[in-house]
């Protein structure tokens, strides 16, 4: 499949920055505000570390496999691996977590928010990038290959 190189607007530009910086904040600043140890607080930001760079890696690996760039099936494999095992202790802390009913509902949908924010403004990245090597491959008279 090739890459068609689609302008999303910069609607949908703001919208999926607001998203990932709206999450991020509000995740963070429960945590901040959070009557939890200081380990506690590490905990869920380290899970909320690892879920965005695992949902970014493997959007771009899924985004790759379509666009038929080699990619190898055991970083596929890492990143579902990373992706899943973030979302399994996101929801294992919050189970066993002594928070409110509605800090926990809270706390997911934050990172929920932070998930969907970091996929959408890496496909927008992902999608200027290849308009801008589309608009450097027209202006050069190089190959393909060398660009």
């Amino acid at each position: 499949m090739e890459n068609q190189n689609v302008k999303t607007s910069a609607a949908f530009n703001a919208a999926s920055w607001i998203a990932l910086l709206g999450g991020m904040g509000a995740y963070l600043v429960g945590l901040w505000n959070a009557q939890m140890q200081l380990n506690e607080r590490g905990y869920y930001f380290a899970v909320l570390i690892l879920g965005l760079f695992a949902a970014i890696s493997l959007q771009k690996t899924v985004r790759d496999r379509i666009e038929n760039v080699p990619t190898t099936a055991l970083y596929y494999g890492a990143c579902l691996a990373a992706f899943v095992i973030s979302l399994a202790l996101l929801v294992i802390g919050l189970w066993n977590a002594e928070l409110l009913l509605s800090e926990k509902g809270f706390y997911g949908l934050a990172f929920f928010l932070c998930i969907y924010g970091a996929i959408a403004v890496q496909k927008n990245v992902r999608d200027s990038g290849g308009r801008l090597l589309g608009q450097a491959r027209e202006k050069t008279d190089l190959p393909d290959e060398t660009i």
